[in-house]
């Protein structure tokens, strides 16, 4: 009897945590969105010259907004502002490239160790490609309890409102910027949004994604026009791969003081070591893999949309 109670009591609390935080998630709103780099430093992206957005893209951006965000005039004029921001700073580009990071998704990209090279590479072999592009960071959580509230909803459900939510941009902006193309890249957890706003947009040709490091839980389902590394060259990953004891015994020996080589670099959550669960573009196999996607797809005989 004793037992049941206490079980019962256990449930109870669990279903009023669930429900705080989806009390939580309906009555907030999170400042977040499309970061713009710039240098070594991230910044919102900020309202630019609107003046010159055709009326039809304006209206547009009105009604996704409107499906988006309904009643919510807060987060509906910045989702506008966002969108048509966004689309000023695009329209004279041949590529937008998207970061989204791992961990709960408040990272900028300075922040995520290795992606700021990969990105910079990315950059530069696209411009080797003579292309031009625009280069963004989703900052998709804010950072706070509310924002991992967000966060661990959205985690356990595999992100249904903010990969559409991404996807959304990424659609309004090759809808309205004809022979724009999109590489949505991320790492980690971040790796499961790019999955799924690729197969989102599964129909949109020039929407491509790079990916490192997905959750062991996770298999993607979109392979068409995505690159995913799920091994360094160096060490496997071992959270992709679920190699859960080398994690643990890893982390305690970092906790114990004892050394570790450079070979098994690579944290989950900032407190768990995931040996290989680290991807840079020095790295000899990820530069490979990336520059051999870039190059078949939109080098000289790549495909083109």
């Amino acid at each position: 009897m004793v037992n049941n109670i206490r079980r019962l009591g256990i449930l109870v609390a669990l279903t009023a945590v669930v429900l705080l935080g989806v009390g939580l998630l309906t009555l907030s709103y999170s400042d977040v969105g499309l970061t713009d780099i710039v240098g070594t430093e991230e910044v919102l992206l900020s309202v630019a010259d609107l003046a010159t957005v055709p009326e039809s893209v304006a209206e547009d951006a009105a009604e996704m907004a409107k499906e988006l965000c309904g009643d919510y005039q807060e987060k509906y004029d910045d989702f506008v502002n966002q969108l048509l921001t966004t689309y000023v700073e695009a329209r004279d580009k041949d590529f937008v490239v998207i970061f989204n990071s791992g961990g709960w998704g408040w990272n900028f990209l300075e922040n995520s160790a290795g992606w700021r090279s990969i990105f910079d590479g990315i950059e530069s072999e696209l411009d080797g490609l003579g292309y031009s592009s625009l280069m963004l960071g989703y900052r998709r959580t804010e950072e706070n309890l509310r924002g991992i509230i967000d966060e661990g909803v959205e985690m356990i459900t595999f992100y249904p409102s903010k990969s559409k939510n991404l996807a959304c941009r990424v659609e309004f902006l090759t809808k309205h910027i004809p022979d724009l193309k999109v590489i949505v890249t991320g790492e980690s957890d971040g790796a499961v949004i790019s999955d799924s706003v690729m197969n989102i947009l599964r129909d949109n040709p020039r929407v491509y994604s790079i990916q490192t490091g997905p959750p062991f839980w996770h298999k993607p389902v979109m392979l068409d026009r995505t690159l995913v590394l799920d091994h360094n060259g160096r060490h496997p990953d071992t959270f992709s791969q679920g190699d859960i004891p080398t994690m643990l015994w890893t982390s305690l020996g970092d906790v114990l003081g004892i050394p570790q080589s450079e070979e098994s670099s690579g944290r989950v959550l900032f407190f768990l070591r995931a040996p290989g669960h680290d991807y840079q573009w020095q790295y000899p196999d990820v530069y490979a893999e990336i520059t051999n996607f870039l190059e078949t797809n939109f080098g000289e005989n790549g495909v083109k949309y």
